[in-house]
């Protein structure tokens, strides 16, 4: 293979000795001293950005560790590592410095981000995290920030509702996942929906779940930790996201994560009063409700993907569709255009149900690997479906999440699905008492008797259907 070509070289002093740097066409950037062995970088990987500093030039750089630090403490997959030399001439100087900026501005690194800080999730270490970690690696790569601190539930979904976010290249969102859910809601809310949401959405784990940015890093071997979201949302780097929409007549939620309903929900929304306990309150709360176990009555419906259609049993279905609106640029996205209008190709689970968990990813946090078989852009949600489990295996299964083996258990269906309908049911044994719907970790539904029913829900207990639009997302990514 013939040597790429030579963009720029130069006669320079590195550590006051002699030297000389190049950087070639393929991006390499290679550092020659006297007696000493090359150094290469490649730009796209390893070089951020870059800084003038009287007669130096200073190329900011990144280095992959053998051992990180987890999210919460300030380390991770990269550290980072300067390169300085000095140019022979204020000519030969700028030359570099052209050419240089020239090749990253080809990369199509974001230059203008949006970002939210959420300092109410997780620890509310999201300020902290966002100062000491996040905001000096945008620095170093010259990249303009809006930060803007969300200040209740749902503001973010506010301003990216109704505000300009067409001079911006992204949104990052610091933050557990429930910001992301947020920004995608109020995204897809607005009339010009299929113009913004073009623009690729960053998360950097800040919350108590971070299922989505787990799930994205772990898929090439990296930390879920600021460090290496950071990195990926300034290489530039992106990958679509299937997006699912849970609809009751004509109320809609936008879900990138998970659907939840019996003991899985419980567990997430009830175990709340224990929030002073940190994410120890999910194992907690786990094990009182597996010792005072529920089950509940009901129905699931979904239309198999291929490879799945002996599960469950034949029936009838027909999705419900939206009446036609006269005034549709008023409106936002209003789902997929499903064509799943086949009768006999739906099948059925019916209770009573132990838990039904329905994914778009394959962690719904740090440590539950739910859906291991899940895949970003696929069309297909994945369905775990847990019925009659006795107590002890129930709790092995509970332990098994972490590791993703909880799907291989006799007692659990695990399948992919097109389509899926849920028609929630009461509590076995206690007709009076309902259940809880948990979207994205959120109450969707809040059936009679159940925790906190008193507040409105966005939707009620009651049938609902879950669609899928392929890839309709864009997240910034790690390279896969």
């Amino acid at each position: 293979m013939a040597p790429a070509e030579v963009i720029v070289v130069d006669l320079v002093l590195i550590d006051g000795e002699l030297g000389m740097v190049k950087l070639t066409a393929d991006g390499v950037l290679e550092a020659i001293e006297y007696g000493e062995p090359s150094r290469y970088w490649t730009v796209k990987k390893d070089v951020l950005g870059f800084v003038v500093e009287g007669k130096y030039i200073r190329i900011k750089t990144v280095v992959e560790r053998e051992e990180g630090i987890c999210c919460g403490e300030f380390g991770g997959d990269y550290s980072r590592k300067d390169f300085v030399f000095e140019p022979f001439s204020e000519d030969a100087k700028n030359r570099f410095c052209f050419k240089l900026r020239q090749y990253l501005d080809s990369l199509g690194r974001p230059k203008r981000l949006l970002v939210f800080v959420n300092p109410f999730g997780g620890k509310k270490s999201a300020i902290k995290i966002f100062e000491k970690e996040v905001k000096p690696l945008f620095e170093d790569a010259d990249i303009q920030l809006d930060v803007q601190e969300t200040k209740y539930q749902l503001h973010a979904k506010e301003m990216v509702r109704s505000m300009d976010v067409s001079k911006y290249d992204g949104i990052v969102c610091v933050s557990g996942d429930g910001v992301l859910v947020e920004v995608v809601n109020g995204l897809l809310q607005r009339a010009d929906w299929k113009i913004v949401f073009k623009l690729p959405i960053g998360v950097i784990p800040a919350g108590t779940g971070n299922g989505m940015i787990k799930s994205l890093l772990d898929a090439v071997g990296l930390q879920c930790c600021a460090n290496s979201a950071t990195i990926s949302i300034i290489r530039g780097h992106t990958r679509s996201l299937d997006v699912a929409t849970i609809s009751q007549g004509n109320t809609k939620f936008f879900s990138v994560l998970m659907l939840a309903w019996g003991l899985v929900a419980d567990i997430d929304i009830e175990s709340e009063k224990f929030r002073w306990m940190g994410s120890a309150r999910m194992d907690f709360y786990a094990i009182q409700r597996i010792i005072c176990l529920r089950q509940y009555n009901g129905r699931v419906l979904f239309l198999p993907a291929p490879g799945f259609e002996s599960y469950g049993q034949p029936t009838s279905y027909r999705l419900y569709k939206d009446p036609p609106v006269s005034n549709n640029k008023a409106l936002g996205y209003q789902g997929p255009d499903t064509k799943f209008e086949y009768l006999d190709e739906w099948r059925e689970i019916k209770g009573p149900f132990v838990s039904v968990w329905l994914h778009n990813v394959p962690w719904g946090a740090e440590n539950n690997l739910v859906a291991p078989a899940a895949k970003f852009s696929d069309g297909f949600l994945d369905l775990i479906v847990l019925k009659k489990c006795p107590k002890l295996a129930l709790l092995s299964l509970m332990t098994q999440i972490s590791e993703g083996t909880h799907v291989q258990s006799p007692y659990v269906a695990y399948l992919k699905v097109k389509a899926f309908a849920l028609e929630p049911g009461a509590l076995v044994g206690e007709p009076d008492t309902e259940g809880i719907i948990d979207a994205d970790g959120e109450v969707l539904a809040r059936g009679r008797r159940s925790y906190k029913c008193e507040q409105i829900a966005l939707m009620s207990y009651d049938k609902l259907q879950v669609t899928v639009d392929q890839g309709l997302a864009t997240l910034f990514s790690p390279e896969y």
